[in-house]
């Protein structure tokens, strides 16, 4: 029988909170962290995104890298700039999502530092460096951290290349999974989250412990009667999306309606160089599509494409969207109308109660989308006050993250004999909802951990 050894997890982000996702894992003498991510949703996060690590980046040996969000990838380059010299590794395409969120992100704070404010986190050398040490590698391909732990990708179907990172310490079977984001099912592009086997520790998300989204159907028969609603108004509709799966998953819905005739053709405007290059990246990934997406694109439908879509690259062609009075609708970021093109168009539209503001999904705390989905009726944009008279209206069927219902499923669909469960990724409401519920379903020991908690794992 083999002696028993130590792993010790520490929990750096995304602990008690959403974003931020930052996790070490100690085995033996090797250190892994898995993401790094940024702190999202008010001054408060952008304050703690420059804070010196918790640790020497320099003793760090790996990094695993679970999906091209920002909020965990976005502290990636600072971490090279403060000394981490070791290997970086994710699958192909969230690699080069990556380089397009992490080089965007950067022209962004460029932009705030000529306004006035403060020195970006980290700069186009080691947003360079960034990309030289980083490796890819496919889901199910093992990968050695030196000799001490087995490394595999498994798919979580939370947007396009995102992983579950799955660690075999001392050449068990036995598994510690940090499952990052888990997509939610049925998913219109994606194939469902893969199902893990011989799962001792399990680190899971919970933004959504707390409550659950609407149905597929519901999401999407909403979703169309707030197009229709507005368009016979004559007015606008405005969604925020993020550029990355968001806006793929509405473009997607889109060319249904239309090329159904099911919602009158008008102008619709994806309003972001980001998200226009990242489209291009899924068009040229479908197979890792489901079954249903790559049917389509076989019988020959440009599944983000249809009539009227009007490509705008330039901060020219951004502003003529105005010169247009008819309905329309605009697709631009960012998701939760903190900076981006949206915010232009959110001071032009709010103001007429025509037009229609279409949340699709989770908004944090402390950002300007949350404020107008709490209802308020007048909110500050550049430096001026916006008086809100447009509808706005909130799906979350659209959130490409499990609902509480998904995510106690996900449990009970893994194989082994779990012994913790550790909630991260969730306001503590959502993540202490979610742990009494999965000790009563399953009578699993679960723990929400606080940021720089640490624990001592048994394998």
């Amino acid at each position: 029988m083999m002696e028993n050894k130590k792993v010790k997890l520490k929990f750096l982000g995304a602990a008690g909170s959403v974003t931020g996702s930052n996790f070490l894992v100690e085995i033996l003498d090797k250190k892994v962290l898995v993401d790094c991510g940024l702190f999202q949703g008010d001054s408060n996060s952008e304050e703690k995104n420059f804070e010196e690590f918790d640790f020497d980046p320099s003793s760090i040996d790996f990094l695993f890298v679970t999906h091209g969000h920002l909020d965990h990838i976005g502290r990636i380059p600072k971490l090279i700039k403060d000394g981490f010299k070791g290997k970086i590794f994710s699958t192909p395409v969230t690699k080069e999502i990556s380089h397009f969120i992490l080089s965007d992100a950067l022209k962004i704070m460029g932009f705030k530092e000529r306004d006035g404010g403060r020195t970006a986190l980290y700069s186009e050398s080691d947003l360079r460096s960034s990309f030289e040490m980083w490796q890819t590698k496919d889901y199910g391909e093992e990968i050695g951290v030196d000799d001490v732990a087995k490394v595999v990708f498994r798919n979580a179907g939370h947007i396009l290349g995102s992983a579950m990172v799955e660690i075999r310490p001392f050449g068990r079977e036995e598994k510690l999974v940090l499952t990052g984001d888990l997509g939610s099912w049925p998913n219109p592009l994606l194939p469902k989250t893969e199902n893990l086997e011989g799962v001792k520790y399990l680190v899971m998300e919970s933004v959504y412990g707390d409550r659950n989204h609407e149905s597929l159907e519901g999401r999407n028969k909403h979703f169309q009667s707030s197009i229709e609603k507005t368009i016979k108004k004559g007015g606008t509709v405005l969604i925020p999306a993020f550029s990355l799966e968001r806006t793929q998953v509405i473009l997607f819905e889109l060319n249904r309606l239309v090329e159904n005739n099911i919602i009158p053709s008008v102008p619709v405007f994806l309003d972001s160089p980001l998200a226009i290059k990242l489209t291009e990246i899924y068009r040229n990934s479908s197979k890792l599509f489901n079954e249903n997406a790559q049917k389509l694109i076989q019988e020959g439908d440009r599944i983000f494409s249809f009539p009227k879509l009007k490509i705008t690259e330039s901060a020219g062609e951004s502003r003529k969207i105005e010169d247009n009075n008819n309905s329309k609708i605009i697709i631009a970021g960012s998701g939760m109308s903190q900076g981006g093109r949206i915010v232009r168009h959110e001071a032009e539209y709010l103001p007429d109660e025509k037009n229609t503001l279409l949340l699709l999904g989770y908004q944090a705390v402390g950002t300007l989308g949350r404020l107008l989905q709490d209802g308020e009726k007048g909110v500050e944009i550049d430096g001026k006050m916006v008086k809100v008279r447009a509808e706005i209206e909130y799906i979350d069927g659209f959130s490409a993250h499990r609902d509480s219902d998904g995510l106690v499923e996900f449990v009970g669909e893994t194989d082994g004999d779990i012994k913790k469960i550790f909630l991260a990724m969730g306001e503590p409401k959502a993540a202490l909802f979610l742990a009494q519920r999965l000790k009563d379903t399953f009578g699993i020991n679960c723990v929400a951990p606080k940021v720089g908690e640490s624990f001592i794992l048994d394998f």
